[in-house]
């Protein structure tokens, strides 16, 4: 064998990568299929119709149930509980198991429990004791039961205004290919308070269509999306909202806490907005008008899609 097993451990599968590693009292049935490179940790079980990827660690006392699929590089800590019936009974079996997915370079925190059928997005984290409800967004962190979206894992600092920035036009360069934040004027005295900005100058198109999304519960996350052609610029009228944008290859947070605050997101960003408050009105400005064909809703073929414009560069 090209793997190792500890003379406690019982492997029956033959379908184990190089030097993957199974410790004492893990016990992996036949039909199981395990990459290269793994770390199968003590009183691990593993059914038939379970597939784990090249580089996965799976921590003591946990049991992978047929129907789960793990990618590449994937953490699952001590004592995560997997499901794959949402209504069990003793000695009645489904049709066929939930499929759950954790997708490359998730991390399942200690004593996580993952509800069937859902998907874990790549490079998410789930903190230790959440209670999985929901597929996880690529990126996203999760905490708490029932799970809830409370940030998202990106490689550059979020960017929140300062409470007391001047109120003058300005554009602070972003992280992300394209995307810009602009601070517009304001303009205040005693009747009131005013901001303005020039379409195809601030605002870097003329919009054929706006649309606002309002009254959203603080745990639900809009969004999860890109556009093929279609540019947007997001203004937060009323509250705060926080908005991750992503190219493909950087991600940034940024936060949208007022009228004077706005994000241009150009075609071919992935957005998703977070963390609404209770009173936060989005006013969403597009370039074009609704175009189902225009969304790209699926994060792997938002990658794909990227990858083959940058060929084309």
């Amino acid at each position: 064998m090209n793997y190792f097993v500890h003379p406690s451990g019982l492997c029956e599968s033959e379908t184990v990568g190089e030097g993957t590693r199974i410790w004492a009292f893990a016990h992996v049935l036949p039909g199981a299929r395990i990459g290269t490179d793994c770390n199968i940790c003590d009183h691990v079980f593993i059914e038939n119709d379970v597939i784990l990827g090249d580089r996965v660690t799976v921590k003591c006392g946990v049991q992978l149930w047929d129907g789960l699929r793990v990618g590449d590089d994937v953490f699952i800590g001590p004592n995560a509980t997997f499901t794959n019936d949402r209504f069990p009974r003793s000695k009645q079996y489904p049709e066929a198991f939930s499929v759950t997915r954790i997708e490359h370079h998730a991390s399942i925190g200690a004593n996580a429990t993952i509800l069937p059928g859902l998907t874990i997005g790549q490079y998410a984290m789930v903190g230790a004791g959440s209670v999985v409800t929901h597929s996880v967004p690529p990126y996203a962190i999760v905490v708490g039961n029932p799970g809830r979206i409370v940030g998202y894992a990106t490689n550059h600092a979020a960017v929140t205004p300062e409470p007391h920035a001047p109120h003058m036009g300005s554009s602070t360069v972003t992280g992300v290919r394209g995307v810009q934040l602009r601070e517009f004027p304001i303009f205040e005295d005693m009747r009131g308070a005013l901001t303005v900005g020039n379409f195809a100058g601030e605002v870097p198109f003329a919009p054929n269509r706006y649309f606002m999304v309002f009254a959203v519960p603080s745990k639900d996350v809009r969004g999860e999306h890109a556009h093929k052609i279609c540019e947007q610029f997001l203004i937060c009228v009323r509250g705060r909202v926080r908005v991750v944008a992503d190219d493909g290859k950087a991600r940034q947070e940024f936060l949208l806490d007022g009228p004077q605050r706005g994000l241009y997101l150009p075609a071919m960003t992935w957005a998703s907005q977070y963390a609404y408050s209770a009173d936060a009105v989005l006013l969403v400005f597009a370039s074009h008008a609704y175009d189902a064909d225009d969304y790209v809703r699926d994060y792997s073929a938002f990658l794909a899609l990227v990858s083959e414009q940058d060929k084309l560069r």
